[in-house]
């Protein structure tokens, strides 16, 4: 089994009338000037392979235009110098600006598509593996059901216009990469989901909830004919019938799916709220990614990999977690289950998503609120003005500790440890095998 690492790469850069800030996770959390050390920091604790965002929108500076000059040497770093294998993230919540409509503008499929197919073309035989958009169903509901990051849509009708839009600019993706590359492996990268309806009247919302985390992956794999219960939905939601039938032809294949599980996250709990359902986000620890796994290889019978699991807590917290995950993981490969990998992600703590928000809470749960690592999450997270100390999620395996000079410190948590003697345990017993 491979053993992974991933280093928060969320890019989003918002056209000038958005109001928000870039959300660049290697600007924000330094990794943009400590990107040796951290990859070093990668092979070091024993990982052989790294997930890694490309930052499209700073890479594609207009149609046809390309700036490869960090790339280049980034890429070339980890996979020809350091020897890992990289599984590259193409797509990581955001667009070049340029797509002035995002996932919704209409040369979003095309551009997309050029990308990949320049990527896939001039890192052959260096990267050989392409994710073609992080968490497509995470994607639609930031910026498609609640406005959050561009094109700031909002409602189910504005969920279906971006799902739809990013299933089509996947799957052009997977035949650029390939025409491209045809020793590509594509790794499809979904969000699992859990919703459980805490009284008889939510349970129909509960049903919609666990039916639309699915629909991003049943769109591309050809699944969603005119007899696939989500069909008539997603036309009462405004999409093209013509388009969803043309999901029906040249259907992609993947190599690998990615499932990413966060025990405290994933799993939600419905509630009645003030002005609709609210989800509060519950923790079901190892039984929840048991769950999942296994709910993913009954649906789609593909190898898998955990592409991003980790929890925020206390140091202790964080170590327990990556022992207990690594067992359930282990112990279902025993029994048979086709799962290639485990990915702490991510490497690092990283600088909340609200933080470019002006502070302003941008998720769609709430968090219990007897979990110690945090309180109940408000209307507004932080003050921006005051720093990064009070968004950094502490959820890596090594935290960040922000300076008087605004840096942020590198610190090996106690969860490092466990991570460096479980590869080592698995690389041993391979070495066995083999």
């Amino acid at each position: 089994m491979t053993w992974l690492l991933g280093i928060e790469d969320t890019c989003v850069y918002p056209p000038a009338r958005f109001d928000m800030a870039p959300l660049d996770e290697h600007a924000l959390t330094d990794h943009d000037l400590r990107w040796r050390d951290d990859l070093a920091t990668v092979r070091d604790l024993g990982a052989t392979a790294v997930r890694y965002g490309v930052s499209w929108p700073l890479v594609h500076v207009a149609p046809g235009v390309f700036d490869w000059s960090v790339l280049d040497e980034r890429l070339r770093h980890i996979a020809g110098e350091l020897g890992l294998t990289v599984i590259a993230d193409l797509v990581h919540y955001g667009t070049p600006t340029w797509l002035e409509g995002s996932f919704a503008d209409p040369r979003y499929p095309d551009a997309i598509a050029e990308f990949a197919g320049a990527f896939a073309s001039r890192y052959r035989g260096l990267v050989e593996h392409i994710t073609p958009l992080n968490e497509p169903v995470t994607t639609a509901s930031f910026c498609g059901l609640r406005g959050v990051w561009p094109p700031a849509l909002t409602g189910w009708d504005g969920w279906t216009t971006v799902a739809v839009g990013i299933v089509e600019g996947v799957r052009r993706t997977i035949a650029a990469a390939r025409a491209a590359n045809p020793d590509v492996a594509i790794v499809h990268v979904e969000a699992s989901a859990i919703y459980t309806a805490t009284e008889p009247d939510l349970e129909a919302h509960a049903d919609l909830l666990r039916a639309v985390a699915a629909l991003p992956t049943e769109l591309l794999l050809g699944r969603v004919d005119t007899a696939h219960p989500m069909h008539c939905w997603l036309l009462e939601n405004g999409a093209d019938a013509v388009a969803l039938a043309g999901f029906q032809r040249d259907v992609p294949t993947i190599d690998l799916l990615g499932v990413n599980y966060y025990p405290d996250l994933t799993p939600r709990n419905l509630v009645p709220g003030t002005a609709s359902v609210e989800q509060i986000a519950v923790n079901r620890w190892a039984d929840g990614l048991r769950d999942r796994l296994l709910w993913f290889a009954e649906q789609y019978g593909a190898p898998m990999l955990v592409t991003e699991t980790s929890i925020e807590g206390p140091e202790s917290v964080r170590a327990d977690w990556l022992a207990d995950s690594a067992r359930a993981v282990l112990d279902l490969r025993d029994a048979g289950l086709d799962v290639r990998g485990y990915t702490w992600w991510p490497l690092l703590d990283f600088v909340d998503w609200s933080y470019a928000s002006g502070g302003r809470n941008v998720e769609e749960f709430l968090l219990d609120p007897t979990r110690e690592a945090r309180s109940a999450v408000s209307e507004v997270f932080g003050d921006v003005a005051a720093g990064k100390s009070a968004f950094l999620r502490r959820m890596g395996l090594l935290a960040l500790e922000e300076q008087p000079d605004g840096t942020l410190r590198r610190v090996p948590t106690a969860a490092v440890s466990v991570f460096r003697d479980l590869a080592a345990q698995v690389a041993e017993v391979s070495d066995r095998v083999g």
